[in-house]
C-alpha cells in the first residue's frame, strides 16, 4: 500500500546515523575514549552490530548519557537485538520522555506484546515520532483496547492530512475486516473518493481478493487474482484461486490482530523511507514491522537489501536466510544471498545454491536468468547461455516476450563462448526491441570493429551509443578504439583521453590510451599510460603479457611479433 507521491516522510533526525548521536562527553569517562572512538567509527561504517559492545561499555561508565543510550538503543534495534533495544529505550525514555527514538522503539515493543494500553500512552505522550505513525498507532491501539468508534474517528483525522487519505482508508478497511464487517471493508476499498483500490500493494490485493470472496463475489475475486498475480508464483495465491473457482471462501488472514495492523503501517513507512533514500530510517521501520509481525517477509527481504546497500554483507546474508525457502519471497531471498556470497568472494557457493534453486523451481524464469548472470560473471559462458535460453523458453511458453536485457545477456555469453553468429542474432534481437539502447549498440559495434566486420555499420552504432549516453567512459572508449582500429589515430586521441578522464582507474582504458598515444608518436606518454594500466591490473580483457612487452619494446615491435600489420603502412 504505497503512500501518496505528495507524502514526504519527515526525517527522524536522531535515527539517521545512530553512532553520531553520541555526545562528545560520552568518551570523557576514565578509560572510555577508545570505546567512544570505536563505537563512532563502527556507526559511520554502518556496522551497528560491531558498535554494540563499545556502546554498552560507554553506558556502564555513564548510565545517564542520553547520546550513548540513544545510540545503543537504535543500533541494537537496527540489527534486530530487540530486547536490548527495548530495555535501553525504556531507560532513555525515563530520562528524556520526549525522545522520539525511544518513543518509536517502545511503541513497536507495545504492539509486539499486544499491550495496547501502553501503545496508547506512548502515542499520547507528546513525543513527536511522525504524524502518520502517531495517528495510526493511536487508531490501532484504540481498536486493540476495544474502542472501535474511537479508532474510526482517529482514522478520519489521519485521512484529512494531505497525501494520507488512501492509506488511512486502507487501515479502515483492515479494521472492519478484523471485526467481521466484510461488506463495509469492501465498500471502503471500492470507494473511488478514498482512492484505496488504485494504490494497493501486493498484500492489499490479497486482502481485497479475500474480502471479495467472503462477500461471495467469487468471479470478481478470480478476475482480480488473474490480473495481478502470475499463476504458480505463490502457492497461497494458487490455493485462493482454486477455492474461489469452487465457490468456496477462505478466512481473512492478511492480519489477525491490531498489532499486525500496525505492522502494516511500519512496513509502509519502511518502503517510503527507501523510496526517499533514507536507508537507515527504512531499516528501523522494517525491523519494527517484522518484530510486530514476523510473517511480513516483504520487510525481511527489505532488511537484507538495506544491509547490502550499507555494505554489511554478513548482516544481509543473515536477513535473507531468515526467509524460509518455501515462502513467496524465498527465491528472491536466495538470489539476494547469492549476491552477498559473491561479494564475499564465495561465488562457487553462490552458483551452487542458485543451481539448486533453479533445479527446485524448473518453471521459474527468474531463477534461470539470475543463474545465467552468475555463470557469465564466472566465465562459464556456454553454461550461462544455456541458463538464459531456459529462461527465455519459459517466458515464451507463458506467452511473454523476453525483454531486451535477456537477449543482450545471452548475446554476451554466446559471444564470449565463441558462438558469434548466434550472439550477433541476439544482439540484433535486443536492438529490435530497443533500437537506441546505448549498451547494446556499444557492445555490438565494438565487437564488429574488433572482428573487422561491417565497419561502417559498427561505427554508426557506436556513434549512436555515444549520443545516447555521452557520459559513459566505456562507450567513449569504444568510439576511440574504433577510430584507432580504422587508422584514424588523431581523431581517436581526444575521445580516448576523455574516456580515461571519466574512468581513470580502468586498466583496459589506460592501455588503450597508451596505444593511441603511441600511434600518434607520443611514445613517452604511451609508456606512462601502459605503466598506469599495469598498476590497475588484473582486469578482465587485459592482456598483461602483451602490456608488459609493450612497455619493454614498444607497440610497433609487439605488433610485428604478433603478425599484425604496422600502424603506419609504407606507401
Amino acid at each position: 500500500m504505497p503512500l501518496s507521491p505528495r507524502f514526504r516522510p519527515a526525517s527522524l533526525a536522531l535515527l539517521l546515523i545512530p553512532a553520531l548521536a553520541l555526545a562528545p562527553q560520552a568518551g570523557r569517562a576514565e578509560g572510555t575514549a577508545g570505546a567512544f572512538l570505536a563505537a563512532r567509527e563502527a556507526g559511520v561504517m554502518n556496522d551497528f552490530a560491531a558498535s554494540l559492545p563499545y556502546l554498552q561499555r560507554l553506558q556502564l561508565a555513564d548510565p545517564a548519557n542520553l547520546g550513548t543510550l540513544e545510540s545503543l538503543a537504535v543500533s541494537a534495534f537496527s540489527v534486530g537485538e530487540f530486547d536490548l533495544a527495548a530495555q535501553t529505550a525504556g531507560e532513555l525514555a525515563a530520562l528524556d520522555p520526549a525522545n522520539r527514538a525511544a518513543a518509536l522503539l517502545l511503541l513497536a515493543k507495545a504492539f509486539h506484546e499486544g499491550d495496547y494500553a501502553a501503545a496508547l500512552t506512548i502515542s499520547d505522550s507528546g513525543a513527536s515520532i511522525h504524524p502518520l505513525i502517531e495517528g495510526l498507532a493511536r487508531a490501532w491501539a484504540q481498536l486493540g483496547a476495544g474502542r472501535m468508534s474511537d479508532a474510526l474517528a482517529t482514522l478520519d483525522t489521519v485521512a484529512g492530512v494531505e497525501g494520507m487519505q488512501a492509506f488511512a482508508e486502507y487501515c479502515r478497511a483492515l479494521m472492519l475486516a478484523t471485526v467481521g464487517d466484510v461488506e463495509g471493508a469492501v465498500a471502503v476499498i471500492e470507494d473511488d473518493a478514498a482512492g484505496v483500490s488504485t494504490a494497493l500493494n501486493r498484500r492489499g490485493y490479497i486482502a481485497y481478493a479475500q474480502l471479495l470472496a467472503l462477500s461471495e463475489r467469487y468471479d470478481d475475486a478470480l478476475a482480480l487474482i488473474d490480473t495481478v498475480f502470475a499463476p504458480g508464483a505463490d502457492p497461497a495465491i494458487d490455493r485462493m484461486r482454486a477455492a474461489y473457482a469452487e465457490g468456496r471462501a477462505l478466512p481473512f488472514d492478511v492480519i489477525a490482530s491490531p498489532g499486525e495492523g500496525m505492522g502494516e503501517v511500519f512496513s509502509v513507512m519502511a518502503n517510503a523511507m527507501v523510496t526517499g533514500r533514507n536507508p537507515l530510517e527504512a531499516l528501523i521501520y522494517a525491523q519494527a514491522s517484522v518484530w510486530v509481525n514476523p510473517a511480513l517477509t516483504e520487510s525481511q527481504l527489505l532488511i537484507g537489501q538495506i544491509f547490502e546497500e550499507m555494505d554489511q554483507p554478513q548482516m544481509a546474508a543473515a536477513a535473507y536466510e531468515a526467509i524460509p525457502a518455501d515462502n513467496v519471497f524465498g527465491n528472491a531471498a536466495r538470489m539476494g544471498r547469492a549476491q552477498v556470497l559473491e561479494t564475499l568472494g564465495r561465488r562457487d557457493e553462490a552458483i551452487a545454491d542458485l543451481q539448486a534453486m533453479a533445479g527446485a523451481n524448473p518453471q521459474s524464469y527468474a531463477a534461470h536468468s539470475v543463474l545465467g548472470d552468475f555463470l557469465r560473471r564466472d566465465n562459464q559462458f556456454a553454461a550461462a547461455a544455456e541458463a538464459y535460453s531456459r529462461a527465455m523458453d519459459l517466458l515464451t511458453e507463458a506467452g511473454l516476450e523476453p525483454e531486451w536485457q535477456l537477449w543482450f545477456s545471452r548475446a554476451v555469453a554466446l559471444s564470449r563462448a565463441d558462438q558469434w553468429q548466434a550472439a550477433e542474432a541476439d544482439f540484433r534481437a535486443a536492438l529490435a526491441l530497443q533500437p537506441d539502447q546505448p549498451t547494446v549498440l556499444n557492445y555490438l559495434g565494438y565487437s564488429l570493429i574488433e572482428r573487422g566486420e561491417k565497419q561502417d555499420e559498427a561505427m554508426e552504432m557506436i556513434e549512436r551509443a555515444v549520443a545516447g549516453d555521452p557520459d559513459s567512459g566505456y562507450i567513449l572508449d569504444s568510439l576511440a578504439w574504433a577510430l584507432y582500429r580504422l587508422g584514424r589515430y588523431t581523431e581517436a586521441v581526444a575521445h580516448m583521453e576523455r574516456a580515461v578522464e571519466m574512468e581513470p582507474t580502468d586498466a583496459v582504458l589506460n592501455d588503450h590510451l597508451g596505444d593511441v598515444y603511441w600511434a600518434v608518436g607520443r611514445h613517452r606518454e604511451a609508456h606512462f599510460q601502459w605503466r598506469r594500466a599495469l598498476s590497475f591490473a588484473p582486469a578482465e580483457d587485459l592482456d598483461e603479457e602483451r602490456l608488459r612487452r609493450k612497455i619493454e619494446v614498444g607497440l610497433d615491435t609487439v605488433r610485428a611479433e604478433a603478425g599484425e600489420p604496422p600502424l603506419h603502412p609504407a606507401n
